[in-house]
């Protein structure tokens, strides 16, 4: 049979067909107000992961307990500032590589909302902005400022083509992807910057792909934050009238499916205060009411929290500077550590009222080791190690500079100067209101005189004489990430004074504490004859040994005061507890080497104990009593 006879009878239906697949969709039903997936009526019941906040090594263990718990997506943020952590400089390598995460939630069978800013919040260092975008110390952050907008195109112009084939359209599992994150709780109010995100993810995702918003349910924060063409969300916690809070949802978006896209399941820890916990009751019926309304609700802080590791904790500004713990526990359903709590169980009960369970019992608990008491040493304070941990040596400055001023994202800065006259009787050293971002450990002629702190200690009384060396050692505390204040500049904002008499001629010294680690620093370095002064910035060094298991563990910091640790080079993040609530860090497994020494690095800022010693525990403690577990 010929070609032309052939395609006649195919035309009339004469020849029998291969049936084409049926094209997979994601779409909004306005006139069933739902959800329609692949054209039937669909809702889902999703909770949050930041996969930025979990070593690689666990990503399958999280997600798996998340599936069984009943979920059918979740929820996934973008930190913009973790993959280019500087202008054109691209990470997505190791536990960066987003795409690997999202391709193993298609594997477990799990739809994913996402949410790639440019702005994220979070609780995460400046939102998720890189800290790069303060070079320019007057852009204007999440608005139509053309410097920004320049950036912002940039990296959607690399993030989004990673996305484009992995949305449910295009064969993948991203059912969703939110434009910016509750621009309305902003005071810019720029509807033209939403139009501009709306016509990048448009020309980047393209026009089938369900884009929406995220804002709280006051009638100014749903003004400022949602724009025709993104389906506009809600999000409010346990404590919330759920009808009320719909209806806000519905003044906005009179039809469609209702959402809440952050139902708060615990609350985040702040330093110096009590550990946040959330009733598994009150939220297990909050839940109900919402499901039983029909609505998809995502579980947003968190359904797992995991760990602010290494310097990526950002901070809240509430009448004062609140910087966030290492810790992201959350109180939420799957520990920090991944652990099922009582309210995971819950939360799963009520789903099963609503919708069959996955077959097969909850993953346990992983295990954990108390690796017991490791001695450590000090190996030098750190104004002896300058060489090491500034190579290219200090910036000379009149005044100081911030710590965008010289291109210093994270960690600290040391400044130098020296007192320019003899001050026999005590002088107040002071720093101007709001210009200590965020601590300062003062060290005159290398003897620690005390701490200056943000929203706290301004002053201390120094003597000495002229030529005397005086250093202040700044640290980032995290970035604010929240709120009209996200433009956080770091460092000395301004200048320092001697009984009123400004200080000049400062040597500013960028510290890459972490390169040098990394590199094996100090434990490869040769030893050093350290002072037997225990206050101050120093560094200590010790090692252990795992009896051939590699489980996940607690570091309790006996008589510490403040500073970071690194095992094997992995910066496990700050320890404060004479601040609290948390009183250890928690070490993953994957971080511990079997059959040879690990190694422990640690950078006190105050005072190290008498006896410089570790505890690792199998278990956390927060306000110095332990933590719930299952």
């Amino acid at each position: 049979m010929g070609l032309p006879a052939l395609a006649l009878l195919l035309v009339a239906g004469l020849l029998p067909t291969q049936a084409s697949p049926p094209a997979r969709s994601f779409q909004v039903d306005y006139e069933e107000d739902c959800f329609r997936k692949d054209g039937a009526p669909f809702r889902y019941i999703s909770g949050s992961i930041h996969y930025a906040r979990v070593p690689r090594p666990a990503w399958r263990d999280r997600l798996l307990k998340m599936y069984m718990s009943g979920l059918s997506a979740v929820q996934v943020y973008v930190p913009w500032n973790y993959h280019e952590p500087l202008p054109g400089l691209y990470d997505f390598a190791g536990d960066r590589d987003v795409e690997a995460f999202l391709d193993l939630t298609a594997e477990l069978g799990l739809l994913v909302i996402l949410r790639p800013g440019p702005y994220i919040c979070a609780e995460w260092e400046m939102g998720g902005l890189p800290a790069w975008l303060l070079w320019k110390s007057d852009i204007v952050l999440r608005s139509s400022d053309p410097a920004y907008l320049a950036a912002v195109d940039s990296w959607l112009h690399v993030l989004l083509p990673k996305i484009k084939p992995r949305l449910y359209q295009h064969g993948g599992n991203i059912i969703s992807v939110q434009v910016e994150n509750e621009y309305g709780s902003y005071y810019a109010c720029d509807y033209g910057y939403l139009r501009h995100l709306l016509g990048s993810f448009r020309a980047l995702l393209g026009s089938e792909v369900l884009l929406f918003t995220t804002d709280g349910t006051r009638a100014e924060e749903l003004c400022c934050g949602t724009l025709q063409g993104l389906y506009a969300t809600v999000d409010f916690g346990p404590g919330s009238n759920v009808t009320e809070a719909f209806g806000a949802q519905r003044r906005v978006e009179p039809k469609g499916p209702l959402v809440n896209s952050e139902y708060y399941t615990g609350w985040l820890d702040y330093w110096g205060e009590a550990h946040a916990s959330t009733s598994s009751a009150r939220v297990a019926r909050g839940l109900e009411e919402m499901l039983q309304l029909g609505a998809s609700v995502n579980m947003q802080y968190m359904f797992h929290g995991g760990t602010n590791f290494a310097y990526w904790s950002g901070a809240d500004f509430k009448d004062q500077y609140k910087p966030v713990t290492t810790s992201y526990d959350y109180d939420a359903p799957l520990s920090e550590a991944g652990d099922p709590t009582e309210k995971l169980f819950a939360i799963r009960t009520v789903i099963s009222k609503f919708q069959p369970l996955p077959v097969g019992p909850m993953p346990p608990a992983t295990p954990k080791y108390a690796y017991g008491w490791v001695a450590l040493r000090k190996y030098a304070d750190l104004l002896d190690v300058l060489d090491v941990l500034c190579p290219s040596g200090p910036t000379q400055s009149q005044f100081p500079l911030t710590f965008e001023a010289i291109k210093q994202a994270h960690g600290f800065v040391l400044y130098r100067t020296q007192l320019p006259r003899d001050v026999l009787d005590p002088a107040t050293l002071r720093a101007p209101p709001h210009s200590i971002c965020d601590r300062g450990y003062v060290m005159l002629q290398k003897e620690y005189q005390g701490t200056l702190e943000r929203d706290g200690q301004a002053a201390l009384h120094v003597t000495g004489s002229s030529g005397d060396m005086l250093d202040v050692l700044l640290e980032n505390m995290g970035r604010i990430s929240f709120g009209a204040n996200i433009s956080d500049f770091k460092g000395l904002l301004g200048n320092l004074s001697l009984d009123s008499s400004p200080l000049r001629n400062w040597l500013i010294y960028p510290l890459a504490v972490d390169t040098a680690v990394q590199q094996g620093w100090p434990h490869t370095a040769l030893p050093l004859s350290s002072s037997g002064r225990r206050a101050g910035p120093a560094f200590y060094t010790g090692t252990f040994e795992t009896p051939g298991i590699a489980w996940d563990t607690f570091v309790k910091f006996p008589g510490w005061s403040k500073g970071q640790l690194w095992i094997n080079g992995f910066n496990l993040g700050r320890y404060w507890p004479h601040r609290g609530p948390q009183q250890t860090l928690f070490v993953p497994g994957s971080v511990l080497h079997v059959g040879r020494p690990n190694n422990i690095t640690v950078l006190e800022l105050e005072g190290a104990p008498s006896t410089p010693l570790l505890l690792f525990l199998d278990r956390p403690l927060f306000n110095r009593t332990l933590s719930r577990s299952t």
